[in-house]
């Protein structure tokens, strides 16, 4: 059995992307929630299911929402941060291609980047819809005027949850892609013992 350990910056990495991961799931968790029972038309009977209790009340599911939102947002802002350069040189490369300059990338690299980059644009429109309703806050059933910021109301909320489920699609088959990474980094970073192969095990033996 080997014990294998990762560098710095591979933990990292990893701990930014398990606390995107745990915020991503406090999001989609609530947002199922939210769009399944609407937050409209209790008092006239068109929603009777609009306060049902499932594990926790609607308040706290709001918070839980906005709350794992912020963390997400500070925390893909820190993750963009740290991967600058590699955003910048991949920018590089496509304008290259588009350009017919060069090759640079084969067809897998390619699909990767279109779902990086619909991570990208799907996160940009969730995050910023979600803080105008942070500041704007809900109708509350008509008592709350729509400030009318760029849009009404209604379509920053489609663009919000339109754009979130987008961005979870994308997220899924990014994280597919990536499984096998995860895997092993999480084995070294809790110190799993990884068992040699058969014929490694024999070499050394030879030897």
């Amino acid at each position: 059995m080997e014990r294998k350990t990762v560098s710095t910056q591979t933990r990292n990495n990893w701990l930014l992307d398990t606390g995107l991961l745990i915020s991503a799931v406090g999001v989609a968790v609530s947002s199922v929630y939210f769009l399944y029972l609407l937050s409209g038309g209790y008092q006239g009977g068109r929603n009777p299911a609009y306060n049902i209790q499932l594990l926790f009340d609607r308040a706290t599911w709001d918070d839980l929402h906005t709350w794992t939102g912020v963390a997400m947002i500070v925390i893909a802002l820190v993750h963009l941060v740290i991967h600058w350069n590699w955003v910048t040189a991949m920018a590089r490369r496509v304008w290259r291609e588009w350009t017919g300059q060069c090759e640079c990338m084969n067809a897998r690299g390619r699909f990767n980047l279109w779902v990086n980059f619909a991570i990208g644009l799907g996160f940009l429109l969730a995050a910023i819809s979600g803080v105008y309703f942070l500041f704007a806050g809900g109708s509350h059933g008509g008592t709350n005027p729509d400030p009318m910021f760029l849009f009404s109301r209604t379509t920053w909320d489609v663009i919000h949850t339109w754009s979130g489920v987008e961005m979870i699609l994308a997220a899924l088959i990014h994280f597919a892609i990536h499984w096998r990474w995860v895997v092993n980094v999480t084995r070294k970073i809790f110190h799993v013992a990884v068992p040699k192969p058969a014929w490694s095990q024999a070499r050394t033996a030879a030897d």
